[in-house]
């Protein structure tokens, strides 16, 4: 049964983040805010300004998330699952994720080399043989007019290259586009694709990449490619791998690249911000629509983007991280292994104001160049339905912000909240 909204002045004043009754466990133990050095009277201007975004028409509805010291001080639900239906968003709705999926498969490649399975600097080509000869499209410089030859790239791609998105690989709209259009490999969404992953990612080896790897910081495929490595390197399917090593052990039970159609009602729908009220996208499997996740064929597991979780679960996830690779005495990874990650492994490449690379996160190095509310060493990234994350280590926080939104064309949310949250520490 959907919980009723509370008007809104109500939501306001009981300050949900202490008084939100959960709809199953606690993603992570429960605290007062002033118990871990934030305001419930300023966390309570996140529900009011939220509940805006929802009363303007800029959002259908979403779910925050801030735990600081390890305990949960703020779980809202705000706005509609479904609005058509008036259906209440809950604190357990299911999101998809898209990116911040790729933070599960680059914590899978890191447990791979935990157990002696790979490195870091292992060659693409010693898992998936299809990378032992890449290329790369090269923009013709003879005054022909345009167009493109294809070189051979100047060394193999490694582990790294890809955890770092320096392997040259795009999302198959850089300069050799025509060539990947006509394989059929454009663009992050997999969910609807009739064939494993790895045979998408077998075909996507023979075609250009952008650049010659190491050579500069490409968004795209890079992530996918390592979940055909996980594949390859444990002798299990990514969907089962991620769920025996990583969310199992850490009891994210809603987490997962396929939802169970009895469960099809915790789904949030996705809305379009092209114009204002956002707008439901239609019905269907295809990217665009509301996509393959209940029905469709079940088969292509996107490490770079297929994901689905709720904000509980992937609050458990970063806290682990925050922990240094444990919680709740499951350890995930070594502390060591988290510090590799969170550091930035891309100096003197061009990336963002203040931020740099890791292996599998933005990192930030300037806290002014960055412009933002924020610690030199948070982490985080964010989705393709305008879902994002970030763990600020030196606070001790962990915030969490799922929506479904695409396109976002009015991203002031995002840093709305950053601001919201930051304002509201006290200690």
């Amino acid at each position: 049964m959907e919980r009723a909204l509370a008007p809104r002045w109500l939501a306001a004043v009981l300050l949900s983040c202490v008084t939100i009754v959960a709809l199953g466990a606690e993603p992570l133990p429960r605290a007062k805010p002033e118990e871990v050095g934030l305001s419930s009277e300023r966390l309570g201007r996140v529900t009011t300004v939220f509940q805006k975004y929802v009363d303007d028409g800029k959002l259908a509805g979403g779910v925050i998330l801030v735990a600081r010291k390890g305990k949960l001080a703020y779980l809202q639900a705000f706005g509609f699952r479904d609005r058509e239906a008036k259906a209440a968003m809950r604190d357990d709705s299911i999101f998809r994720i898209a990116s911040q999926s790729k933070a599960l498969t680059s914590v899978a490649i890191m447990a791979l080399q935990k157990q002696g399975k790979l490195i870091l600097v292992d060659p693409v080509r010693k898992f998936l043989p299809e990378f032992s000869e890449t290329t790369v499209a090269v923009p013709r410089t003879d005054g022909g007019g345009g167009g493109y030859d294809v070189v051979k790239a100047n060394r193999p791609i490694t582990i790294r290259d890809l955890l770092t998105h320096m392997a040259g690989l795009s999302y198959g709209e850089g300069i050799a586009a025509d060539k990947w259009k006509a394989a059929g490999i454009q663009s992050w969404y997999f969910a609807a694709r009739n064939e494993p992953v790895g045979a998408t990612i077998s075909r996507m080896a023979g075609l250009p990449f952008d650049a010659q790897p190491g050579e500069r910081w490409i968004y795209g495929y890079s992530i996918d490619v390592l979940g055909a490595i996980v594949e390859k390197a444990s002798g299990k399917k990514l969907d089962e791998y991620i769920r025996s090593t990583i969310t199992e052990p850490l009891k994210m039970a809603d987490t997962a690249f396929f939802l169970p159609k009895a469960q099809r009602d915790r789904l949030t729908v996705v809305y379009s911000g092209d114009k204002t009220p956002v707008a439901r996208v239609p019905d269907g499997l295809e990217q665009g629509q509301q996509g393959a996740y209940v029905d469709g064929p079940r088969k292509s597991f996107s490490g770079g983007a297929g994901l689905l979780s709720t904000a509980g679960d992937y609050a458990r996830f970063l806290q682990m991280l925050l922990n240094g690779g444990e919680l709740d005495g499951v350890r995930i990874l070594s502390r060591k292994s988290v510090e590799l990650m969170t550091t930035d492994h891309i100096p003197g490449k061009s990336f963002r104001n203040g931020q740099g690379f890791g292996l599998g996160f933005s990192i930030v190095k300037d806290v002014g160049a960055f412009g933002a509310p924020s610690s030199v060493g948070e982490y985080g990234w964010g989705g393709a339905y305008h879902s994002t994350y970030w763990v600020d280590p030196k606070e001790q926080m962990v915030v969490v912000y799922l929506t479904q939104l695409k396109p976002a064309p009015d991203e002031s949310d995002q840093p709305t909240l950053r601001a919201l949250i930051y304002q509201s520490i006290v200690d």
